[in-house]
């Protein structure tokens, strides 16, 4: 769980914003102190330094997080640890001749 940034307002177009200190990658996971899912992040704009994030929530009342702390989650999920398992594949001999 890393700190994300405390949420300071809900967009009309429906993403929470809030302000960070780092970039977080597109489709990060973002929970709160509990550790439930709020939603996805969809947009990073802004300065380098201090980034907005849009958060696109998974909730039924975005507004109730306003001014909260949010995280993301760094925990691995199901799908990358399937992609790390996976069998991986010899390069072909190669053909003298």
């Amino acid at each position: 769980m890393k700190r994300l940034g405390k949420v300071s307002h809900y967009a009309k177009q429906g993403f929470l914003i809030l302000r960070s200190d780092w970039v977080p990658s597109l489709n990060d996971r973002v929970i709160d102190k509990k550790l439930t899912l709020v939603g996805t992040v969809k947009d990073v704009f802004g300065p380098v330094k201090a980034p907005y994030v849009a958060i696109k929530p998974r909730i039924k009342n975005p507004e109730e997080y306003i001014g909260e702390v949010l995280y993301v989650d760094v925990r691995k999920s199901k799908s990358d640890r399937r992609n790390v398992k996976g069998k991986k594949r010899r390069p072909a001999p190669r053909r003298r001749g």
